[in-house]
């Protein structure tokens, strides 16, 4: 941040006041992003257009431009690495950056649900505010539980009222629901699990077992033509990740339970993807998994940490069965801390790190103010793409394979380190116009809008529309 800058503090984080060069701020993020990524140097020619910012009082457009190129970085590194030649160059476009951490659909002629349940939001409690998750049905049948309501608005915002905000908090968590109290940032900084998630790393990386190098993968420009990517991830930043990878080749195989569906997300996430089911509950599901696990090349997953293991399918299991696996999961507070595999999703963390009461003090009202998009969803997706891609390369360099970790909590700590404008001001940027051919969806026409970023000699270009879950067999295209 430039010295000249006058700055004030809002609950202990850098507020500034004056016009900033948010340009020069996503420069600085990508600086740390590339570190954790393992590309520290400036080898790489990257450039970050000016443009439009979204309105927050959080630099998100810095962060979307920051983490797009990160995955632009990890690829151009890769092609160096397999042709033997200069890097390519990384250009990442802020306004379309910024755009496709809202949306890239643009349905033709049809609209797509509503992202949220309709008792899902923010609550005024006794004493401050909490968010319920309730879009799946377990976790909206555990809230109403512990409210003890009927399944309408009115009646749960009457009901929570009635409750302390970290009581109300620990039983739906402890029933197995989803949900967060609004804490300020600097009650956050001195929380147990702030305190841990600060001493995280961005990306957690371990090498594992060790295997045969593998050549180069792609073909002229779809340099990850041949990867195979076992997709386990749901809403949302695992499927962000695995969409691009699939827009530079990659075979991307997602596997759902049987009862599964995300209505709002799949059109959004499921470009140029194959989509089936399996229930890892069963042991006809969990052995048609480990099959497709042998000749997979990478594992995206999303399950909180124990869960893999209670299925019996632990990372040991899997690095067995797959030696040099490149194995990539993420978990929204982090893999350390009292609340390490806790439930959560992009808006319960924003709630939780005092990302939505900073909005609420520079908007200068009473109720949660959260950024303009899933943006910790969003960013951290990128950052998992960008560490497929460094698995990938390490296997090819070492002959290993290797573990990655991330965590919507360390992405929000990166976004609030950045600092904060004076208010929750400024102009979101202009619709960019959709080009290209029209996506036959499942669910109808639609447009796409440009991707954001571009890697010289590596179009993102995906061969598959977005389409159903459960559309496909449980078995590797041919």
């Amino acid at each position: 941040m430039p010295a000249d800058v006058e700055a004030i503090k809002i609950d202990g984080c850098l507020v500034v006041t004056d016009d900033v060069d948010m340009t020069e701020s996503a420069y600085d993020m990508l600086t740390v992003v590339r570190a954790a990524v393992g590309i520290p140097d400036d080898t790489i020619p990257v450039e970050l257009t000016d443009g439009g910012s979204l309105p927050s009082v959080f630099a998100v457009s810095d962060l979307a431009q920051a983490s797009v190129a990160a995955a632009g970085v990890s690829l151009a590194s890769l092609m160096a690495l397999d042709s033997g030649t200069k890097h390519p160059e990384v250009t990442v476009d802020r306004e379309l950056a910024s755009a496709w951490f809202q949306s890239s659909l643009r349905p033709q002629g049809w609209e797509l649900p509503p992202p949220w349940n309709a008792v899902a939001g923010d609550y005024a409690t006794g004493d401050g505010w909490i968010r319920l998750h309730t879009n799946a049905a377990h976790h909206r049948a555990a809230a109403m539980a512990v409210l003890d309501v009927p399944e309408d608005r009115t009646n749960v915002a009457t009901a929570a009222r009635s409750w302390a905000a970290e009581e109300l908090e620990a039983q739906v968590v402890g029933a197995g629901g989803a949900a967060a109290v609004m804490r300020p940032l600097g009650e956050w900084r001195g929380h147990p699990q702030g305190r841990a998630v600060a001493g995280e790393p961005l990306l957690r990386v371990e090498r594992t077992s060790t295997t045969e190098r593998r050549g180069s993968f792609g073909r002229d420009d779809r340099p990850l033509d041949g990867l195979r990517v076992l997709d386990l991830t749901r809403i949302l930043a695992g499927p962000v990740a695995t969409r691009l990878l699939a827009g530079w080749g990659a075979e991307v195989l997602r596997i759902d339970p049987p009862d599964w569906d995300e209505p709002a997300i799949a059109p959004e996430v499921t470009l140029g993807k194959h989509c089936a089911r399996l229930d890892l509950r069963a042991p006809e599901g969990r052995n048609r998994f480990l099959e497709l696990l042998r000749t997979a090349d990478v594992l995206v997953h999303g399950y909180r940490s124990d869960a893999l293991d209670g299925l019996g399918l632990g990372h040991r299991t899997r690095e067995e069965v797959r030696p040099g696996l490149v194995d990539v999961s993420l978990d929204a507070y982090g893999w350390t801390g009292p609340w390490a595999g806790r439930r959560g999703f992009d808006s319960l963390v924003q709630m939780s790190t005092g990302i939505a009461e900073a909005g609420r003090v520079a908007a200068g009202v009473d109720h949660p103010v959260s950024l303009p998009a899933q943006a910790l969803d969003h960013a951290t997706g990128y950052l998992l793409a960008a560490a497929v891609i460094a698995g990938v390369a390490l296997r090819q360099t070492d002959a290993v394979g290797s573990r990655w970790r991330a965590s919507l909590a360390r992405t929000a700590d990166l976004l609030i380190g950045a600092g904060t404008s004076g208010a929750d001001t400024g102009g979101r940027p202009s619709p960019p116009a959709p080009t290209g051919p029209v996506e036959r969806t499942s669910w109808g026409d639609a447009l796409r809008l440009r991707p954001p970023l571009t890697v010289t000699g590596a179009p993102l270009q995906w061969s598959l529309p977005a389409r159903a879950l459960g559309s496909d067999e449980a078995c590797w295209p041919e």
